[in-house]
């Protein structure tokens, strides 16, 4: 490995609490690994939030202000957000590696100066050390013990985050009586045509493909590992779920969902649907012997962002996120705060993320499916309230 990306890795495990493994850990040898990869679904956006409030941001602030750092010192690349509530740091003796970063597509891109790099699922490499995540994998891979590589990539292809910023504004600059739906504009619509989606899923395969690559350059077999292509959760309801009315300005001044109940119903049926079937089927057609599909689509049903089932934590009469019982009545996905009604410490990127308790749900989820290093796949959803043992929400895999 370049020494610059070694420094970087080294000074991400410190951070975490992880030592660095000893010189002979390698391929099937030494203390297990899990890595994982992709964009803001699993980086670990909005990890900093427990909740959502309109009050003192404080009340929600589960992490601080360094909630992203992966360096002593600050991001190792900015803006990548590898929050501390990540899922890949399932613990137990296993490792956890997050090479994911929030923006990033299959392609790396933001290359140019000025520009926010984004290292996608690729073999990108340049003079400033930068590396896509199949490079970084490689070489990560090479002096650990990997045992299972987790994917979630693809939103960023069809441009989920502009989708959510035209369905906000075509709610906040229309009447009810005039509904103007994202749902029906054609540079939304024909994001999701058949010819977008065969090109999309070719390049989630591919991405697994690089995977499988790297992995092969570190000197695994397939048999030593298992790559995990993991699907996006639904952040919002369906609109009868949601607990605000479409008339008024509440829905968004107050619940940070400002979505019409048609573009909400669209938003799971087939932007959700899509995005998931997406990776599916790239895993089914990657011809890779050792890939699983760990599905997440349903994991945060009940706990989602304006969902009648939960509330703010003022709307619950919850002090704080420590509270008892304030995993259960509040949501697990951040408030879409737009230009106007965002202010810091929150992030504009942050929005429509699972948050602090999503985060440590889906770390539970993946838990279960690395099943002890016999990685299986399956479906993630809450199987009760309450918190585990870990202080992570109590999560059920079922058989795919």
């Amino acid at each position: 490995m370049r020494g610059a990306g070694r420094f970087v890795l080294v000074a991400m495990a410190l951070a975490l609490g992880h030592a660095a493994p000893a010189a002979a850990d390698g391929p099937g040898a030494g203390t297990p690994a899990v890595v994982t990869l992709g964009d803001s679904a699993i980086s670990g956006e909005a990890g900093r939030w427990a909740g959502n409030t309109n009050g003192d941001p404080e009340r929600a602030d589960a992490l601080g202000p360094t909630a992203y750092w992966d360096t002593p010192s600050g991001e190792a690349i900015a803006r990548c957000h590898r929050s501390k509530a990540a899922q890949a740091y399932i613990g137990g003796g296993v490792l956890g590696y997050n090479l994911a970063c929030s923006g990033a597509t299959t392609a790396t891109h933001g290359t140019a100066a000025g520009e926010d790099f984004k290292p996608g699922i690729d073999f990108y490499a340049d003079a400033q050390g930068r590396q896509g995540q199949a490079r970084a994998l490689e070489g990560l891979a090479a002096t650990r013990n990997v045992k299972a590589v987790v994917v979630t990539i693809g939103a960023n292809n069809y441009g989920f985050a502009d989708i959510v910023m035209r369905c906000v504004t075509n709610w906040l600059t229309s009447p009810t009586w005039w509904k103007n739906y994202c749902s029906d504009d054609s540079d939304m619509t024909s994001r999701f045509e058949p010819a977008r989606i065969a090109t999309e899923t070719t390049n989630v395969r591919n991405a697994l493909l690089n995977v499988a690559t790297a992995m092969t350059n570190a000197g695994y077999s397939p048999t030593q590992y298992m790559i995990l292509a993991q699907t996006y959760w639904s952040p919002i309801p369906r609109g009868a779920q949601i607990r605000y009315p479409e008339s008024g300005l509440s829905r968004q001044s107050v619940g940070g969902c400002g979505v019409w109940n048609r573009d909400a119903d669209w938003a799971n049926d087939t932007v959700a649907t899509t995005l998931n079937s997406t990776t599916r089927n790239a895993a089914e057609t990657s011809g890779l012997p050792n890939v699983k599909v760990l599905d997440l689509q349903s994991a945060l049903t009940g706990r989602r962002l304006c969902e009648s089932s939960v509330g703010l934590l003022e709307e619950k009469g919850v002090a704080s996120w420590t509270s008892a019982g304030a995993v259960d009545t509040t949501e697990w996905v951040a408030q879409i705060r737009t230009t106007s009604t965002i202010f810091g410490p929150y992030q504009l990127q942050e929005a429509s993320h699972a948050s602090y308790w999503g985060q440590l749900a889906m770390r539970n989820c993946l838990r279960q499916a690395y099943n002890g290093g016999a990685v299986r796949g399956g479906t993630c959803v809450r199987a009760a309230n309450g918190l585990t043992s870990l202080g992570e929400p109590q999560m059920a895999l079922q058989e795919p």
